[in-house]
């Protein structure tokens, strides 16, 4: 990834120095995820794949929706 790129953390995740969170960083067309204990470890993904996954995850029945 870029060294520019801009990682963000949840607000839920505390404050800015909590070791175990989740971070996003986005660069065009491509969303990466790495978690704050393991930043050189990163997981790349499409918009449209992260969505289904947050949609999957949120739905009460916890079945998988295709990506749209």
């Amino acid at each position: 990834m870029e060294a520019t790129s801009v990682w963000q953390k949840s607000s839920f995740s505390g404050n800015e120095d909590a070791p175990n969170c989740v971070e996003v960083a986005a660069t065009a067309g491509t969303i990466h995820l790495r978690e704050s204990e393991a930043p050189h470890t990163e997981l790349s993904t499409s918009p449209a794949q992260l969505a289904a996954l947050i949609r999957s995850v949120k739905s009460p029945t916890g079945h998988r929706t295709e990506a749209r």
